[in-house]
């Protein structure tokens, strides 16, 4: 068991006895607590039955995206999104920020902490919804609940308008070039190649979902063993065997290792941010826990050893690095501090090439990673019904796999490549996803302790869930983003345009906050005050979207004239009322297909 989790003080699923004293919460298929409703239900995983606030998405009792992911596509899943370009791109603008050798390794550790602290937080998370996928999507979505789906809403405005990975595409097309060796590539060039590679990745998750799957095992074999040959070159290097002419002083680097440490927060708080998004991805296989069979007990071993893995060798490649680049060159190196790595131990030549190769291949992994775990992210989204064209969103008709999700990360991704001028364009990208991803984070952690109280009330005091994080993990991960959000607004030495932007050094965080108030902006219109200027109100309605098992939730425009009505054939949840209840216990009202609802 991970040090970070606490034994279950009863098995998943246990009863504690109902209200009248006979009937079990097991028993129960709708509960109601106060002014919200509780649906019990279960997909076909084998993750036990679980409760959910009915203005959740519908859990769909069989996937319609199969259960292809097993233990080793868990890792790779979540090895190719942590392991895409983070590790070749950033450590040389991690140096740049920390200033000095020392604090750049100490600021990788506190990666890895980082990540297993948040890793306890969402198998928590996960083991309250064994039966969703879609990560934080649904964590949100079931920790506030009310106002009726403002936090769908505004998550999905983040996620569609942030819904790009340009920076790796980018990457990639710089090392495209490097392989041609072409130093200097023209801006459209880069833009061209990163758009072509880009496009292919979105054509293979398209085609076929299992393969793409095998796909992402294979690519994540070849990052490991990329970055093992890194590490044990760098270990070869600092032990003095390679050619004096290439590498004069191995050593160099680590003498003095706390030389040039800065203690400015701007630079401090943008070196964390480097090292979120190299570490991010730890939780890219919770994307898809429906697809997994028995997935918290999955999950727990497997996410666990994806980022053991990770954090062992992204230290050992730091190592290297420092051991063959001097501090001055390396701290240039930006988007290609591999490669730099390459050049300084073989030379030009071919064992360099061959090199930038596999590094390409790590990078357009993590592409496919991506694109599979954001696409069950917005496809969450659409079930949630805050989306236009719900079914668009939720059909894998016509290969098996959510098209329309792909082809909007497609279009985005488009977007934010060809738009940005180069040169800043990157770190700004970078930046700017992680600001408002951090609130969401925050509100999500935050989160735990309301669905842990009322996951109490409604399943009652003496059950655990599966998997329960420390309190220490928990706060831990509450405080790094808190201290994400906080820290980039001092600014930077030598004024505010002396950040790692020409331009002002909180941009990202202003354009963040924007999209954050343009979110609420349009809850607001859409959810509030429309409805009241045009005399209707919004309800939930579950549609079977008719393609092997997929569900989905349709927000309906209802003219206030029919609400008694509507409210009177329908469910909190949207299911339509049917006649007879089952008895066992004490009824409190009718609840859908005949359910048993019991008041707490």
């Amino acid at each position: 068991m991970p040090f970070w989790s606490k034994r279950a003080a009863s098995e998943p699923g246990a009863g504690v006895a109902g209200v009248d004293g006979n009937a079990s919460h097991s028993d129960i298929s709708v509960v109601k607590d106060g002014g919200l409703t509780y649906t019990r239900a279960q997909g076909g995983n084998g993750a036990a039955a679980t409760y959910q606030e009915a203005v959740g998405a519908p859990v769909e009792h069989k996937s319609p995206l199969g259960y292809h992911v097993g233990w080793l596509t868990v890792i790779f899943l979540n090895v190719n999104q942590m392991i895409g370009t983070g590790i070749f791109s950033t450590p040389g603008t991690i140096l740049n920020n920390t200033g000095s050798i020392g604090l750049a390794l100490i600021y990788w550790v506190i990666g890895a902490i980082m990540a297993c602290a948040g890793l306890a937080v969402y198998l928590e998370l996960a083991s309250y919804f064994p039966n969703r996928s879609g990560g934080e999507v649904v964590y949100l979505e079931q920790a506030y609940t009310r106002p009726r789906h403002f936090f769908p809403v505004a998550f999905s405005v983040q996620s569609v308008v942030l819904s790009f990975a340009s920076s790796n595409a980018i990457v990639l097309s710089n090392y495209v070039w490097r392989i041609a060796a072409r130093a200097s590539p023209t801006q459209w060039e880069t833009k061209g190649v990163a758009v072509a590679a880009y496009t292919l990745a979105v054509v293979c998750v398209i085609a076929h979902n299992k393969y793409s799957l095998w796909a992402v095992n294979v690519f994540g074999a070849v990052k490991v063993v990329t970055l093992l040959f890194i590490s044990i070159t760098g270990l070869v290097v600092l032990g003095g065997h390679v050619s004096t002419q290439r590498v004069p002083d191995p050593h160099a680097n680590f003498r003095d290792g706390f030389e040039g440490t800065t203690d400015n927060g701007n630079d401090l708080a943008n070196a964390l941010v480097n090292i979120i998004f190299a570490y991010t991805g730890y939780s890219n296989a919770f994307n898809v826990v429906a697809e997994i069979k028995n997935p918290i007990k999955t999950l727990k071993r497997n996410c666990t050893i994806s980022v053991i893995i990770v954090a062992v060798l992204y230290f050992m490649c730091n190592i290297a690095y420092f051991t063959a680049v001097p501090k001055q060159e390396f701290r240039k190196s930006k988007e290609i501090a591999a490669g730099v790595f390459f050049t300084a131990v073989f030379g030009k030549g071919h064992a360099e090439t061959a090199l930038n190769v596999l590094v390409l291949l790590s990078a357009f992994g993590n592409l496919l990673a991506v694109l599979i775990g954001s696409s069950r992210t917005i496809r969450e989204i659409g079930r949630q019904g805050v989306l236009p064209f719900p079914k668009f969103w939720v059909t894998t008709k016509p290969f098996g796999t959510p098209i329309g999700p792909y082809l909007l990360k497609w279009i985005v991704t488009f977007i934010m490549i060809v738009a940005p001028p180069a040169g800043d364009a990157f770190q700004f990208v970078v930046s700017l996803k992680s600001y408002p991803e951090s609130m969401f984070f925050l509100a999500m952690a935050a989160g735990l302790y309301i669905i842990r109280r009322n996951q109490r009330r409604v399943v009652g005091a003496g059950h655990r869930p599966e998997f329960r994080a420390w309190d220490v993990a928990v706060v831990f991960f509450i405080l790094i983003q808190v201290y994400v959000l906080v820290m980039p607004w001092f600014p930077p030495k030598g004024g505010i345009y002396a950040g790692n932007v020409s331009f002002f050094y909180a941009t990202y965080c202003l354009v963040g906050i924007g999209v954050v108030i343009g979110c609420f902006i349009y809850y607001k219109a859409w959810i509030s005050w429309i409805p009241r200027w045009k005399g209707y109100a919004i309800r939930p309605e579950i549609v079977d979207v008719g393609d092997n098992g997929a569900k989905t939730h349709h927000l309906v425009r209802v003219p206030n004239a029919e609400l008694a009505e509507w409210d009177d054939a329908h469910d909190e949840a949207g299911n339509l009322r049917r006649r007879g209840v089952r008895s066992g216990v004490k009824v409190s009202d009718k609840g859908s297909d005949g359910e048993v609802i019991q008041e707490v």
